[in-house]
């Protein structure tokens, strides 16, 4: 995390950003799908773009791809300007999207053979890059078999080996494990950050399972509307929303009461025995809270710090509720 909050203070420019993104506009006639977007992302690290469905997640990464075009905005990925040199940008970049891109007529080796020929790779490296990339992502026994016989962990992670063929530096992935098992999506997340710790590479991530974020996002970003309404790591974020508290779990009924008396505010529940009370779950008031108990003799039990966590944070700053706070 130390790379994520060096870049929330210290300035960037569209040079020493792996992307960078002012004022991106974008309309289908009378609908505003992006509403003047800035990002700034660092390289070597993992972005995370959030919101609900229609929020422009999938619009966002189709125009930093140069897949659709923006209204307006400057844009610069891997250090290109996209209205400029958009070809540039092309040989920059790699994407995996929400689907599948392999074809299930071919094998695994083939399918990333494929992506050599089309990455006008030689012969014999493409040939390496593809048994290299077999290796990695464990499917050297699979490499001759069809694709249509895969499962969809082995087609996700294929999906992303093709991606690598052309070694990028910047990697879109548009919800990149719709769709698997928890253990399936824990492998690809592991290749995911191995990306980033290993190689270097910038990922750009839109998600909507939250744990996926919060696992793997260096910084992350709330679109909702077209517009970005929080920008920050995930504990940032999770500071945002009200609702931390210290939970006291007491042995017994009187010690519980005892307690109740020494605060001021607190949520009580006498069948769990246990006292919830506001606090930020920082050194300072877990010592002064432990102190008032200790100079009342009110013994605690056990001691834990409840925090707001991703779904807490989408919830508050995405759909109806936050229209109706305006």
């Amino acid at each position: 995390m130390t790379t994520a909050l060096a870049t929330a203070t210290a300035p960037t420019t569209p040079a020493s950003s792996a992307i960078s993104v002012t004022g991106l506009t974008k309309s289908y006639g009378d609908k505003r799908v992006l509403d003047g977007i800035d990002l700034r992302i660092a390289p070597g690290t993992v972005f995370a773009l959030l919101g609900p469905n229609g929020a422009g997640k999938t619009t966002t990464v189709q125009i930093l791809t140069t897949l659709i075009a923006a209204d307006s905005g400057e844009i610069h990925v891997g250090g290109h300007d996209l209205a400029r040199d958009p070809e540039a940008i092309r040989s920059t970049i790699g994407v995996t999207g929400q689907f599948s891109a392999v074809d299930n007529l071919l094998t695994a080796e083939e399918n990333l053979l494929l992506m050599a020929d089309l990455n006008h790779l030689r012969r014999p490296e493409g040939r390496r890059r593809a048994a290299d990339l077999l290796r990695r992502f464990d499917l050297a026994e699979a490499a001759r078999k069809p694709v249509s016989a895969f499962s969809g962990g082995m087609r996700r992670k294929l999906d992303l080996a093709m991606t690598l063929v052309g070694d990028p530096r910047i990697i879109f992935l548009d919800e990149p494990t719709t769709g698997l098992d928890p253990r399936s999506r824990r492998t690809m997340w592991e290749i995911i950050r191995s990306l980033v710790d290993e190689q270097g590479v910038t990922i750009f991530l839109t998600t909507q399972y939250l744990e996926e974020a919060d696992q793997l996002a260096d910084r992350m970003a709330v679109l909702d509307g077209g517009k970005l309404v929080a920008e920050g790591t995930a504990e940032q974020l999770k500071r945002r929303i009200p609702g931390s508290h210290l939970r006291i779990r007491f042995a017994a009924l009187p010690e519980l009461e005892a307690a109740t008396a020494l605060f001021a505010c607190l949520t009580v529940d006498r069948e769990a025995l246990t006292l919830d009370i506001p606090g930020d779950g920082s050194v300072s008031t877990l010592r002064a809270v432990l102190d008032i108990l200790d100079h009342a003799s009110a013994g605690a039990e056990s001691l834990s710090v409840h925090t707001p966590d991703l779904d807490d944070v989408f919830l508050h700053l995405t759909g109806p509720k936050r229209e109706n706070a305006r």
